[in-house]
């Protein structure tokens, strides 16, 4: 046990909390962990899995007669506490009546003195937005506009992280919409993107031709898909390849997580495959005969074959991590594109678009069906509400594969039988969640590698809760029994345990999954992409055979096991979401008893409150 988390642990004890938190609030607190928490024990709520009568209890214990419900101190942090609550369902801000309420529901007297005490405290930042509305100026008889009143501003709350982050990307992003200068015309653009398609053996319709023109007009572009669409997205990026290599800007392509930029690699290792006639065509459905567990034999760095033009001196184009893209920053090319686009919350796309310059065009592609980010913020949506940026769609698959066809279905709030004569798509029923465990396991270590092809190690369970037999936590204790047996001597993981990277380190991203393969001198981790890692704080790590919805966001496996167990709230963006991390196949575990068809019908995606949009518009 470190020193630091020894003396954290030696304040717990004083105040009556267990020690077995230490860790936690050593990572949330950081340096002086210790002497913070001893001057203030409401820092105890900090932690998401402290209740507020708890934190009295210790501050009462620890303080003696000068814990008083009045204390600034136990104010700030009630109301940072229900901003870290509110931001943990994805919202950026508060606005301030309805902040001063959940507080005094808190059993604050004087909700208005705690907002105070937070701002004072550095818990909280009060953010102005003025919403101006959708209506366009009314003309009188004469025909001069009638220019309404500007409304009073409204007052948020919101994280200081957070609002700042958000505050962030509205500004960077304003910055690109503002340098407006086209990479090319429209005809030579609309010609680039037939000639490469032309080089690759396949077509573009009119549709997506469209949409890629206006990536090479506009600055700022959210680029949508549907279900399904994975060639068609690497059919687009490799026609953005040849604008950004005809115009010399350069392109640079991002996925949140390495397993999505592995995907997206497999994807565009088809389409030329194809194109070559080397191998089997793409698939219109991006349900292909090979997942992402191909990718890590292909050499980056190999040439395309020989030829004229520029295309031939070039690598092809090849998608890296967001973790991976930041970590070379800033980034230099014209045309920036970030796949998987609805998994990034605010934070990390204003990490991104800080680091791109002031010439770039951004490409946001998104699939705008799935759930919005598990961290704070609705990106994708606010960019495109704004209005200040353009929206562009590509085309669908003529025919949809079976699990395009069933995410479809779901968007629209159905959960049909879907003919799959590859098995692309499986229901498995279950009457317990017990039972449902056993299925789960039973699929990853048996029947899909059996009857699929496809390894173990290349199948990821994506459950819908973290507790509970079926949960994430109890379905990666049992996959470690079946797959990687061990005593857990380092930190509970042994090498050859399947892991999930849950913080940011170099080379590496919250998301990103991987093996633990050395633990000497500090844990080694290699990714799907067979890039090895260090990970030098422990408490980054999480056993990753098994994901929550939330943390498979962003990511993409050849094959997916969802489990639903009992009792288990479901709603449409989270079924759509877990679908669509599948490339090829993906088993359903239903133990809800119906309760998966009424979520997708009855529970439709959750307003978030967020300011970007206002941002951009007041911008």
């Amino acid at each position: 046990m470190s020193e630091a988390i020894e003396q954290v642990s030696a304040v717990l004890d004083r105040m009556g909390a267990p020690r077995a938190l230490a860790p936690r609030l050593l990572a949330a607190l950081g340096t002086g962990a210790a002497e913070r928490l001893d001057a203030d024990p409401w820092l105890l709520l900090r932690l998401p899995q402290v209740t507020v009568e708890q934190a009295d209890f210790c501050a009462r214990r620890h303080l003696g007669e000068g814990a008083r419900p009045d204390d600034p101190r136990r104010l700030a942090a009630l109301t940072a506490h229900v901003l870290r609550m509110s931001a943990a369902r994805g919202h950026t801000a508060v606005e301030e009546k309805r902040l001063a309420t959940v507080v005094g529901k808190l059993g604050v007297a004087d909700p208005a003195a705690a907002l105070e005490a937070a701002v004072a405290q550095e818990g909280a930042v009060v953010l102005e937005s003025t919403d101006e509305g959708d209506d366009d100026f009314d003309f009188d008889e004469g025909g001069v506009p009638e220019i309404p009143d500007l409304p009073d501003p409204e007052r948020f709350y919101a994280l200081p992280d957070v609002g700042h982050a958000e505050q962030r990307l509205g500004e960077q992003l304003l910055r690109l919409i503002g340098g407006n200068d086209p990479v090319m015309d429209s005809a030579t653009a609309a010609e680039t993107v037939d000639e490469a398609a032309e080089r690759g053996g396949f077509t573009v319709s009119e549709q997506t031709r469209d949409a890629l023109v206006t990536v090479a007009l506009r600055p700022v572009t959210v680029l949508r898909h549907g279900p399904g669409d994975a060639a068609e997205v690497a059919r687009a990026l490799v026609c953005m390849d040849a604008i950004a290599t005809d115009s010399q800007v350069g392109i640079a392509v991002a996925a949140p997580t390495a397993q999505a930029a592995a995907a997206v690699n497999a994807d565009l290792a088809r389409i030329r495959e194809a194109g070559a006639g080397t191998g089997p065509a793409a698939a219109e459905d991006g349900e292909g005969t090979r997942g992402t567990e191909a990718t890590a034999e292909e050499d980056p760095a190999t040439p395309p074959e020989a030829g004229d033009g520029p295309e031939a001196a070039k690598p092809p184009v090849r998608a890296v991590s967001l973790a991976a893209l930041l970590a070379g920053a800033p980034v230099e090319a014209g045309l920036v594109v970030l796949c998987e686009a609805m998994s990034v919350g605010v934070g990390r796309a204003a990490e991104l678009v800080s680091v791109c310059a002031d010439d770039a065009h951004l490409v946001l592609l998104a699939d705008p069906g799935q759930a919005p980010s598990a961290t704070p913020g609705q990106v994708v949506l606010d960019v495109a509400a704004s209005r200040t940026a353009h929206v562009a769609e590509l085309s669908d698959p003529a025919e949809p594969g079976p699990i395009a066809e069933l995410a479809a279905a779901v968007a629209g709030g159905g959960v049909p039988e879907v003919e799959a004569p590859g098995r692309e798509v499986v229901r498995v029923p279950a009457a317990s969640a017990e039972e449902a465990a056993h299925r789960v396991v039973q699929l990853v270590t048996d029947s899909i590698p059996r009857a699929l092809g496809i390894a173990a190690e290349h199948v990821q369970v994506v459950a819908s809760r973290e507790d509970g037999p079926a949960g994430a936590r109890a379905l990666n204790a049992a996959c470690k029994e079946r797959l990687n047996p061990g005593p857990g001597a380092h930190g509970g993981f042994d090498v050859g345990d399947r892991v999930l990277l849950a913080a940011d380190g170099p080379g590496y991203g919250p998301g990103d999954t991987g093996y633990l393969r050395e633990v000497d001198g500090g844990a080694v981790v290699e990714l799907t992409d067979g890039t090895r890692v260090g990970v030098t704080d422990p408490s980054a790590l999480r056993p990753g055979w098994a994901v929550t919805v939330a943390a498979a966001h962003g990511g993409r496996w050849p094959a997916v096991v969802a489990v639903f167990p009992p009792e288990v709230p479901v709603s449409r963006p989270q079924v759509y979401t877990t679908l669509t991390r599948a490339a090829r196949h993906v088993s359903l575990v239903d133990a809800t008893g119906g309760g998966l068809e009424t979520g997708v019908r009855e529970n439709a995606a959750k307003e978030r409150t967020t300011r970007l949009m206002h941002i951009l518009r007041e911008g």
